[in-house]
Protein backbone atom coordinates (compact mmCIF):
# COMPACT_ATOMS: atom_id res chain seq x y z
CA UNK A 1 0.00 0.00 0.00
CA UNK A 2 1.90 3.32 -0.62
CA UNK A 3 1.59 6.26 1.41
CA UNK A 4 -1.35 7.89 -0.11
CA UNK A 5 -3.16 5.12 0.44
CA UNK A 6 -2.63 4.72 4.00
CA UNK A 7 -3.31 8.09 4.13
CA UNK A 8 -6.26 8.29 2.88
CA UNK A 9 -7.46 5.16 4.71
CA UNK A 10 -6.22 7.23 7.97
CA UNK A 11 -8.08 10.14 7.50
CA UNK A 12 -11.04 9.52 5.37
CA UNK A 13 -14.31 7.86 6.84
CA UNK A 14 -14.88 4.43 5.70
CA UNK A 15 -18.31 4.89 4.63
CA UNK A 16 -17.08 7.61 2.48
CA UNK A 17 -14.45 5.51 0.92
CA UNK A 18 -17.02 2.85 0.08
CA UNK A 19 -19.22 4.94 -1.99
CA UNK A 20 -18.93 6.60 -5.93
CA UNK A 21 -19.04 10.25 -6.17
CA UNK A 22 -22.16 11.93 -7.53
CA UNK A 23 -21.52 11.26 -11.46
CA UNK A 24 -22.97 14.38 -13.85
CA UNK A 25 -22.66 12.90 -17.53
CA UNK A 26 -20.87 14.69 -20.16
CA UNK A 27 -23.32 16.29 -22.57
CA UNK A 28 -21.00 17.60 -25.20
CA UNK A 29 -22.57 17.67 -28.58
CA UNK A 30 -25.87 15.85 -27.41
CA UNK A 31 -29.03 16.73 -27.06
CA UNK A 32 -28.92 16.77 -23.40
CA UNK A 33 -32.44 15.47 -21.76
CA UNK A 34 -31.16 14.13 -18.54
CA UNK A 35 -31.04 16.90 -15.91
CA UNK A 36 -34.44 18.19 -16.49
CA UNK A 37 -33.13 21.94 -17.23
CA UNK A 38 -35.22 24.27 -18.46
CA UNK A 39 -34.15 24.98 -22.38
CA UNK A 40 -34.96 28.26 -23.06
CA UNK A 41 -33.14 31.26 -22.78
CA UNK A 42 -33.73 34.46 -21.75
CA UNK A 43 -35.14 37.28 -24.39
CA UNK A 44 -31.63 38.66 -25.91
CA UNK A 45 -32.76 42.18 -24.76
CA UNK A 46 -33.47 40.69 -21.11
CA UNK A 47 -29.49 39.31 -22.04
CA UNK A 48 -28.59 42.73 -22.58
CA UNK A 49 -30.10 44.00 -19.17
CA UNK A 50 -28.37 41.13 -17.36
CA UNK A 51 -25.51 41.66 -18.40
CA UNK A 52 -25.33 45.28 -17.73
CA UNK A 53 -26.25 44.73 -13.90
CA UNK A 54 -23.65 42.11 -13.68
CA UNK A 55 -21.21 44.75 -14.61
CA UNK A 56 -22.09 46.56 -12.15
CA UNK A 57 -21.76 44.12 -9.31
CA UNK A 58 -19.17 45.11 -6.51
CA UNK A 59 -16.80 41.63 -6.74
CA UNK A 60 -14.60 42.79 -4.22
CA UNK A 61 -16.71 42.97 -1.40
CA UNK A 62 -18.11 40.09 0.33
CA UNK A 63 -21.89 39.99 -0.29
CA UNK A 64 -24.25 41.77 2.20
CA UNK A 65 -24.91 38.86 4.94
CA UNK A 66 -28.55 39.25 5.39
CA UNK A 67 -29.83 39.18 1.69
CA UNK A 68 -32.41 41.50 2.61
CA UNK A 69 -33.24 42.49 -1.21
CA UNK A 70 -33.37 39.10 -2.81
CA UNK A 71 -35.12 37.35 0.17
CA UNK A 72 -37.47 40.33 0.06
CA UNK A 73 -38.12 39.56 -3.79
CA UNK A 74 -38.41 35.54 -3.60
CA UNK A 75 -41.00 36.39 -0.59
CA UNK A 76 -43.04 38.71 -2.75
CA UNK A 77 -42.72 36.88 -6.33
CA UNK A 78 -42.70 33.43 -5.19
CA UNK A 79 -45.76 32.76 -2.93
CA UNK A 80 -44.04 32.80 0.71
CA UNK A 81 -46.73 33.36 2.99
CA UNK A 82 -47.30 37.20 5.05
CA UNK A 83 -45.20 36.76 8.11
CA UNK A 84 -42.80 34.30 6.77
CA UNK A 85 -39.25 34.75 5.94
CA UNK A 86 -37.04 32.14 3.44
CA UNK A 87 -33.31 31.19 3.89
CA UNK A 88 -31.42 30.75 1.06
CA UNK A 89 -28.85 28.01 -0.28
CA UNK A 90 -26.17 27.34 -2.62
CA UNK A 91 -28.62 25.40 -4.73
CA UNK A 92 -31.35 22.65 -2.58
CA UNK A 93 -28.32 20.75 -2.36
CA UNK A 94 -26.98 23.05 0.41
CA UNK A 95 -30.23 23.26 2.12
CA UNK A 96 -30.76 19.88 2.55
CA UNK A 97 -27.34 19.04 3.65
CA UNK A 98 -28.17 22.39 6.35
CA UNK A 99 -31.20 20.38 7.37
CA UNK A 100 -29.53 17.45 8.19
CA UNK A 101 -26.47 19.07 9.97
CA UNK A 102 -28.75 20.78 11.61
CA UNK A 103 -31.29 17.96 13.02
CA UNK A 104 -27.87 15.42 13.67
CA UNK A 105 -28.16 14.75 17.25
CA UNK A 106 -25.30 14.37 19.86
CA UNK A 107 -27.22 12.26 22.50
CA UNK A 108 -28.78 9.74 20.08
CA UNK A 109 -28.39 8.45 16.41
CA UNK A 110 -31.09 10.52 14.31
CA UNK A 111 -33.15 9.37 11.82
CA UNK A 112 -33.83 10.79 8.16
CA UNK A 113 -36.82 9.30 6.41
CA UNK A 114 -38.30 9.49 2.15
CA UNK A 115 -39.77 7.32 0.37
CA UNK A 116 -37.73 5.32 -2.55
CA UNK A 117 -37.19 6.38 -5.10
CA UNK A 118 -36.50 9.51 -4.55
CA UNK A 119 -33.94 12.30 -4.79
CA UNK A 120 -30.45 10.97 -4.16
CA UNK A 121 -29.42 13.80 -2.14
CA UNK A 122 -31.75 13.12 0.71
CA UNK A 123 -29.64 9.81 1.76
CA UNK A 124 -26.28 11.38 1.12
CA UNK A 125 -26.49 14.53 3.17
CA UNK A 126 -28.13 12.31 5.67
CA UNK A 127 -24.98 9.94 5.80
CA UNK A 128 -22.42 13.01 5.48
CA UNK A 129 -24.36 13.89 8.53
CA UNK A 130 -23.90 10.93 10.58
CA UNK A 131 -27.21 10.40 10.62
CA UNK A 132 -29.07 6.98 10.13
CA UNK A 133 -31.64 7.04 6.54
CA UNK A 134 -35.01 4.96 6.16
CA UNK A 135 -35.94 4.61 2.68
CA UNK A 136 -39.83 3.20 2.79
CA UNK A 137 -40.26 1.61 -1.02
CA UNK A 138 -43.16 3.35 -3.10
CA UNK A 139 -45.97 1.00 -4.42
CA UNK A 140 -45.70 -0.57 -8.02
CA UNK A 141 -47.81 2.44 -9.15
CA UNK A 142 -45.21 5.10 -7.49
CA UNK A 143 -47.45 6.29 -4.52
CA UNK A 144 -46.59 6.27 -1.40
CA UNK A 145 -47.35 3.38 0.87
CA UNK A 146 -49.58 5.53 3.56
CA UNK A 147 -48.83 1.95 6.00
CA UNK A 148 -45.36 1.19 5.75
CA UNK A 149 -44.53 5.13 5.99
CA UNK A 150 -46.69 5.83 9.02
CA UNK A 151 -45.44 2.48 10.64
CA UNK A 152 -41.52 3.39 9.79
CA UNK A 153 -42.50 6.96 11.59
CA UNK A 154 -43.92 5.19 14.56
CA UNK A 155 -40.71 2.93 14.70
CA UNK A 156 -38.09 5.36 14.10
CA UNK A 157 -38.97 8.97 14.91
CA UNK A 158 -37.32 10.58 12.60
CA UNK A 159 -36.06 14.15 12.86
CA UNK A 160 -36.57 14.72 9.15
CA UNK A 161 -39.18 13.08 6.59
CA UNK A 162 -38.10 14.28 2.98
CA UNK A 163 -41.17 14.09 0.57
CA UNK A 164 -40.61 15.39 -3.27
CA UNK A 165 -43.61 17.08 -4.16
CA UNK A 166 -43.86 15.98 -7.31
CA UNK A 167 -40.82 13.13 -6.86
CA UNK A 168 -37.76 12.59 -8.44
CA UNK A 169 -37.55 10.54 -10.58
CA UNK A 170 -40.79 9.55 -10.47
CA UNK A 171 -42.75 12.41 -11.55
CA UNK A 172 -45.83 12.09 -9.79
CA UNK A 173 -47.62 14.21 -7.01
CA UNK A 174 -48.38 12.40 -3.84
CA UNK A 175 -51.55 12.56 -2.82
CA UNK A 176 -51.84 15.71 -0.42
CA UNK A 177 -54.10 14.12 1.91
CA UNK A 178 -51.03 11.71 2.37
CA UNK A 179 -48.75 14.12 3.02
CA UNK A 180 -50.62 15.94 5.48
CA UNK A 181 -50.91 12.62 7.59
CA UNK A 182 -47.14 12.12 7.78
CA UNK A 183 -46.86 15.77 8.90
CA UNK A 184 -49.35 15.22 11.21
CA UNK A 185 -47.64 12.09 12.12
CA UNK A 186 -44.78 13.71 12.78
CA UNK A 187 -45.85 16.24 15.43
CA UNK A 188 -44.16 16.95 18.52
CA UNK A 189 -40.77 14.58 17.29
CA UNK A 190 -39.76 15.50 13.52
CA UNK A 191 -40.25 17.64 10.41
CA UNK A 192 -41.98 17.19 7.41
CA UNK A 193 -39.72 18.64 4.07
CA UNK A 194 -41.85 19.41 1.34
CA UNK A 195 -39.34 19.59 -1.41
CA UNK A 196 -41.13 21.53 -4.34
CA UNK A 197 -38.01 21.58 -6.86
CA UNK A 198 -40.50 21.40 -9.62
CA UNK A 199 -43.63 23.86 -8.19
CA UNK A 200 -43.10 25.54 -11.60
CA UNK A 201 -44.97 22.81 -14.01
CA UNK A 202 -46.90 21.11 -11.39
CA UNK A 203 -48.43 23.92 -9.89
CA UNK A 204 -49.76 22.53 -6.63
CA UNK A 205 -47.88 23.82 -3.27
CA UNK A 206 -47.67 23.68 0.23
CA UNK A 207 -45.88 26.98 0.89
CA UNK A 208 -49.20 28.53 1.87
CA UNK A 209 -50.01 26.03 4.15
CA UNK A 210 -46.90 26.44 6.77
CA UNK A 211 -48.83 28.34 9.19
CA UNK A 212 -50.85 25.65 9.73
CA UNK A 213 -48.50 23.42 10.24
CA UNK A 214 -45.42 24.09 12.87
CA UNK A 215 -43.13 21.23 11.65
CA UNK A 216 -43.37 21.61 7.97
CA UNK A 217 -40.58 23.24 6.02
CA UNK A 218 -40.69 23.81 1.94
CA UNK A 219 -38.14 24.07 -0.10
CA UNK A 220 -37.23 25.07 -3.24
CA UNK A 221 -35.54 26.19 -6.17
CA UNK A 222 -34.57 28.46 -9.12
CA UNK A 223 -32.90 25.78 -10.83
CA UNK A 224 -36.14 23.94 -13.16
CA UNK A 225 -37.54 27.78 -12.83
CA UNK A 226 -34.81 28.13 -16.18
CA UNK A 227 -32.37 29.78 -13.49
CA UNK A 228 -30.32 26.57 -12.96
CA UNK A 229 -26.87 28.15 -13.77
CA UNK A 230 -27.38 30.52 -10.62
CA UNK A 231 -27.63 27.52 -8.19
CA UNK A 232 -29.90 29.42 -6.27
CA UNK A 233 -32.69 27.05 -3.67
CA UNK A 234 -34.70 28.69 -0.80
CA UNK A 235 -37.04 27.16 2.06
CA UNK A 236 -39.52 28.66 4.38
CA UNK A 237 -40.99 27.33 7.67
CA UNK A 238 -41.50 28.99 10.97
CA UNK A 239 -39.58 31.20 11.99
CA UNK A 240 -38.14 29.64 14.82
CA UNK A 241 -37.35 27.06 13.18
CA UNK A 242 -35.63 29.32 10.13
CA UNK A 243 -33.48 30.83 12.83
CA UNK A 244 -32.28 27.69 14.35
CA UNK A 245 -31.18 26.86 10.79
CA UNK A 246 -29.79 30.07 10.21
CA UNK A 247 -26.95 29.37 12.65
CA UNK A 248 -26.09 26.25 10.85
CA UNK A 249 -25.89 28.29 7.16
CA UNK A 250 -21.91 29.16 6.20
CA UNK A 251 -21.70 33.11 6.15
CA UNK A 252 -21.43 34.81 2.53
CA UNK A 253 -23.20 31.59 0.84
CA UNK A 254 -24.75 32.83 -1.59
CA UNK A 255 -22.63 35.23 -4.07
CA UNK A 256 -22.86 38.50 -4.99
CA UNK A 257 -23.30 37.48 -9.10
CA UNK A 258 -25.95 34.52 -8.12
CA UNK A 259 -27.37 37.50 -6.04
CA UNK A 260 -27.85 40.00 -8.85
CA UNK A 261 -28.97 37.50 -11.47
CA UNK A 262 -31.76 36.23 -9.00
CA UNK A 263 -33.03 39.31 -8.19
CA UNK A 264 -32.87 40.70 -12.16
CA UNK A 265 -34.57 37.37 -13.14
CA UNK A 266 -37.71 37.97 -10.35
CA UNK A 267 -38.04 41.22 -11.62
CA UNK A 268 -39.15 39.38 -15.18
CA UNK A 269 -40.58 36.05 -13.34
CA UNK A 270 -43.68 37.05 -15.94
CA UNK A 271 -41.20 35.38 -18.71
CA UNK A 272 -39.34 32.13 -16.52
CA UNK A 273 -43.69 31.76 -15.77
CA UNK A 274 -44.47 31.68 -19.53
CA UNK A 275 -41.37 29.05 -20.43
CA UNK A 276 -43.09 27.03 -17.64
CA UNK A 277 -46.04 27.21 -19.19
CA UNK A 278 -44.79 26.53 -22.47
CA UNK A 279 -43.11 23.25 -20.95
CA UNK A 280 -46.11 22.31 -19.44
CA UNK A 281 -47.98 22.14 -23.20
CA UNK A 282 -45.35 20.14 -24.43
CA UNK A 283 -45.28 17.65 -21.73
CA UNK A 284 -48.13 17.00 -22.74
CA UNK A 285 -47.97 16.07 -26.23
CA UNK A 286 -44.52 14.26 -25.27
CA UNK A 287 -46.55 12.21 -23.11
CA UNK A 288 -49.02 11.55 -25.74
CA UNK A 289 -46.39 10.81 -28.30
CA UNK A 290 -44.69 7.99 -25.99
CA UNK A 291 -47.53 6.73 -25.01
CA UNK A 292 -48.30 5.98 -29.24
CA UNK A 293 -45.39 4.07 -29.06
CA UNK A 294 -45.43 -0.03 -28.75
CA UNK A 295 -44.17 -1.29 -25.93
CA UNK A 296 -43.69 1.83 -23.89
CA UNK A 297 -45.96 2.69 -21.06
CA UNK A 298 -45.75 6.44 -19.63
CA UNK A 299 -46.34 7.44 -15.83
CA UNK A 300 -48.10 10.18 -15.40
CA UNK A 301 -45.92 13.54 -14.52
CA UNK A 302 -46.43 16.93 -12.89
CA UNK A 303 -42.55 17.95 -13.37
CA UNK A 304 -40.62 19.03 -16.43
CA UNK A 305 -39.91 15.72 -16.93
CA UNK A 306 -41.48 12.05 -17.97
CA UNK A 307 -40.70 8.26 -16.63
CA UNK A 308 -41.57 5.85 -19.00
CA UNK A 309 -41.26 2.22 -19.15
CA UNK A 310 -39.52 0.62 -22.11
CA UNK A 311 -38.81 -3.67 -22.60
CA UNK A 312 -35.02 -3.04 -22.49
CA UNK A 313 -33.87 0.67 -20.87
CA UNK A 314 -30.45 -0.46 -21.24
CA UNK A 315 -30.56 -0.93 -25.02
CA UNK A 316 -32.45 1.75 -25.70
CA UNK A 317 -30.33 4.41 -23.78
CA UNK A 318 -27.40 2.92 -25.48
CA UNK A 319 -28.82 3.66 -28.76
CA UNK A 320 -29.87 7.52 -28.17
CA UNK A 321 -26.49 7.56 -27.18
CA UNK A 322 -25.35 6.50 -30.58
CA UNK A 323 -27.61 9.13 -31.82
CA UNK A 324 -26.27 11.74 -29.47
CA UNK A 325 -29.46 11.94 -27.52
CA UNK A 326 -28.60 11.67 -23.67
CA UNK A 327 -31.56 11.04 -21.24
CA UNK A 328 -31.40 9.29 -17.83
CA UNK A 329 -31.15 5.54 -17.28
CA UNK A 330 -33.23 5.04 -14.08
CA UNK A 331 -33.59 1.26 -14.26
CA UNK A 332 -30.93 0.73 -11.63
CA UNK A 333 -32.17 2.69 -8.47
CA UNK A 334 -34.83 0.71 -7.55
CA UNK A 335 -36.80 -2.18 -8.22
CA UNK A 336 -40.22 -0.15 -9.11
CA UNK A 337 -37.89 1.45 -11.81
CA UNK A 338 -37.36 -1.57 -14.13
CA UNK A 339 -36.68 -1.04 -17.83
CA UNK A 340 -37.13 2.98 -16.91
CA UNK A 341 -36.13 5.78 -18.00
CA UNK A 342 -37.30 9.59 -17.40
CA UNK A 343 -36.95 12.36 -20.44
CA UNK A 344 -36.50 15.89 -19.89
CA UNK A 345 -39.14 17.93 -21.41
CA UNK A 346 -37.26 20.50 -23.80
CA UNK A 347 -38.21 22.51 -26.90
CA UNK A 348 -40.30 21.41 -29.61
CA UNK A 349 -37.37 21.10 -32.17
CA UNK A 350 -35.29 18.84 -29.60
CA UNK A 351 -38.48 16.38 -28.18
CA UNK A 352 -39.01 16.43 -31.94
CA UNK A 353 -35.44 14.89 -32.01
CA UNK A 354 -35.20 12.68 -29.65
CA UNK A 355 -38.58 11.38 -30.46
CA UNK A 356 -37.40 10.61 -33.99
CA UNK A 357 -34.58 9.15 -32.20
CA UNK A 358 -36.52 7.30 -29.72
CA UNK A 359 -38.68 5.57 -32.62
CA UNK A 360 -35.44 4.52 -34.80
CA UNK A 361 -34.25 2.71 -31.33
CA UNK A 362 -37.05 1.06 -30.36
CA UNK A 363 -37.10 -0.32 -34.18
CA UNK A 364 -33.75 -1.11 -34.79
Amino acid sequence: MSSIDTLVNTTIRSDVRAIHGYHVADASGYIKLDAMENPYHLPHHLREELAQRLVEVTLNRYPVASYATIKQSVCAKLGVPAGYDVMLGNGSDELISILCMGCALQDRRAVVLAPTPSFVMYQRSAQFAGMDYVGVPLKADLTLDMPAMLAAIEEHKPSLVFLSYPNNPTGNLFAEEDIVAIIKALDGFGLAVVDEAYEPFAQQTFMHRLPEFENLVVMRTVSKLGLAGIRLGYMSAAPQLLAEFDKVRPPYNINVLTQAAAEFALDHVEVLNQQATALRAARADLAAALAAMPGVSVFPSAANFILIRVPNSDDAYAKLLSRKVLIKNVSKMHSVLTNCLRITVSTPEENSAFLDAFAASLAS
